[in-house]
């Protein structure tokens, strides 16, 4: 097995999937959303990447930020904590990254 290592940020934000100890990731979304600040992925509906980007921040208010846009959007009561769930993200290490 490979080493492990943690997803960089860009990397993160475009993941969509893990198979194994390996990171799946939208070669396009990451050249297009990547570098772009959690409040950006929010104003552009990237809801996911958002959540990706800002439990990969640590910043709580990221969080925050996130889960009060999604909750006027779609009418919802989610807690910041509940994103991770509700998107499926958190912390992950993984041995390599597949750009698709």
């Amino acid at each position: 097995m490979g080493k492990k290592k943690t997803l960089s940020r860009d990397n993160i934000v475009c993941a969509i999937g893990y198979d194994g100890p390996v990171a799946l990731v939208d070669k396009t979304s990451r050249a297009k959303y990547g570098n772009l600040p959690t409040s950006e992925l929010v104003r552009l509906g990237q809801y996911r990447a958002a959540a990706a980007a800002a439990v990969h921040s640590g910043k709580p208010e990221e969080l925050a930020l996130v889960a009060s846009s999604y909750n006027s959007l779609s009418g919802s009561s989610y807690k910041p904590e509940e994103m991770l769930r509700l998107f499926g993200v958190g912390p992950v290490t993984v041995t390599r990254i597949l750009a698709l």
